[in-house]
């Protein structure tokens, strides 16, 4: 395990704050347990927020920057599974957290868009029918041919979806924990929950994605932990990707940041069976595709800075899960976000903290953790 790109810049200590006897205990201080947290401090709750690492020390340090809207899959097939109505709901309400995200995010956050790219005739006409569904549904799109790409002799197509943005993930969790602390959340780093046990009476909201936390009962483990691999580079003049480019169906994605470094991840379609695992080492087969991958864009050699690995929770259907935890008193789980967590992490972790408080929270049948262990397989 080397260190994330993300989480190298130097850090501040949160104020600190001490909760007795919490009403809650959030447990994962990434996107989703730090907004949630804060959510429920609005909302009067006394909070306690807990992470056996430090906060966005898992995935939400560790992803590729990218911050997009809608469901893991693609609106037309999102469609097909809960409706058209509850896509659109779906990927408006992804749109909304966006905007909150940009608001609290500062420099943490550049709406650039992104582009789904299409690497053969096929994948062109499945972006059309998301393109075109999209855009008789009223949501902002934008359709590129190839020769409007940086490299078309590789793409023949993309589609931009014009809400998205490019995101320092660890700079911006570690501010919205600071936005909770100031709330009066008390965050505890380096604190491992072993057992429901521990927690006494409190609620509790579990918040770890793919992570394995031994604290979900039944569901335990039917969020499937699938690890991320990614690479920053050398920074260099040229600016070839400032947009999150999302290719292959997903399985890779790249974008440039500030700096000048590109950022890459994915190709763990190389090794498919061995990245189905919350093991967070890197691994040579995967390494090599990656950094291949990126010479191969900008046609020369370029030194690879960082290496990291982060795990991130998938779940069959590609939707996540939001709700009570089946079989379990007071206990609440967000995650599975198959990958896309830096957005919907945050939407579910407003989500599932609305539904604590006892607030309208929609989604919850549709997003409902109980529909896991009735699946097939």
């Amino acid at each position: 395990m080397t260190t994330s790109y993300w989480l190298s810049e130097p850090t501040q200590p949160f104020p600190s704050v001490t909760v007795d006897n919490p009403d809650v205990v959030v447990v994962g201080a990434g996107v989703t347990g730090c907004a949630a947290a804060l959510r429920l401090a609005q909302a009067g709750k006394s909070v306690r927020l807990v992470d056996g690492r430090e906060v966005a020390g898992g995935a939400s340090g560790r992803n590729g920057g990218f911050a997009l809207r809608g469901m893991p899959a693609a609106f037309d097939v999102t469609a097909e599974s809960v409706g058209e109505d509850t896509a659109s709901a779906l990927m408006a309400w992804t749109e909304r957290a966006i905007d909150t995200i940009e608001s609290l995010a500062g420099d943490a956050f550049r709406r650039v868009g992104s582009l789904r790219i299409a690497v053969d005739e096929e994948e062109r006409d499945e972006l059309r029918v998301e393109y075109e569904a999209l855009v008789a549904a009223g949501f902002r799109a934008e359709w590129l041919e190839g020769s409007e790409l940086h490299n078309p002799d590789q793409f023949t197509a993309a589609l931009r979806h014009v809400p998205d943005g490019a995101l320092q993930p660890a700079r911006f969790v570690r501010r919205l924990a600071g936005i909770a602390a100031e709330a009066g959340v008390e965050i505890r780093e380096h604190t491992r929950i072993a057992s429901l046990d521990e927690l006494g009476d409190a609620t509790v909201v579990v918040c770890v994605d793919g992570y394995p936390s031994g604290l979900l009962g039944p569901i335990e483990g039917l969020v499937i932990p699938t690890r991320g691999q990614v690479i920053a580079t050398e920074p260099i003049p040229e600016r070839y990707f400032e947009v999150p480019h999302y290719g292959r169906h997903g399985y890779d994605y790249w974008h440039q940041d500030e700096a000048g470094r590109i950022v890459a991840g994915g190709f763990r379609d190389v090794s498919l069976d061995s990245e189905f695992t919350a093991d967070e080492r890197l691994t040579d087969n995967v390494q090599h595709a990656l950094r291949s991958f990126v010479n191969g864009l900008v046609g020369r050699e370029l030194r690879v800075d960082f290496a990291w690995a982060g795990i991130f929770g998938m779940v069959m259907d590609f939707l996540p899960i939001v709700g009570r935890a089946p079989g379990l008193e007071n206990v609440w789980v967000a995650g599975g976000y198959s990958g896309h967590g830096n957005v919907l992490g945050f939407a579910c972790g407003e989500l599932v903290a609305q539904a604590v408080a006892g607030e309208d929270a929609p989604f919850l049948d549709t997003l409902d953790p109980a529909r896991l262990l009735n699946a097939d397989g």
